[in-house]
């Protein structure tokens, strides 16, 4: 419980290091699995996730490929 808690913290993040607006629930649920699976070791903050997500855009999913293509577009 407490490792998806901090999981879902982290990938809060995104919002925050792509653009000023929040994240939706399915936003972060599409790339959930994406981040524990490549880049849960990354320390939050900076944009660092973003950049470990994009850094292993040819293996996440394409629903998270999705949300991180609208992230930088904002």
């Amino acid at each position: 419980m407490l490792r998806t808690t901090l999981a879902a913290a982290a990938v809060l993040c995104l919002s925050h290091a792509a653009s000023a607006q929040e994240m939706t629930a399915a936003q972060r649920d599409a790339c959930m699995g994406d981040y524990e699976k490549y880049c849960k070791s990354v320390t939050p903050g900076g944009g660092r996730i973003i950049a470990c997500l994009a850094k292993e855009s040819d293996k996440i999913t394409p629903s998270c490929k999705k949300v991180l293509t609208a992230a930088e577009k904002k």
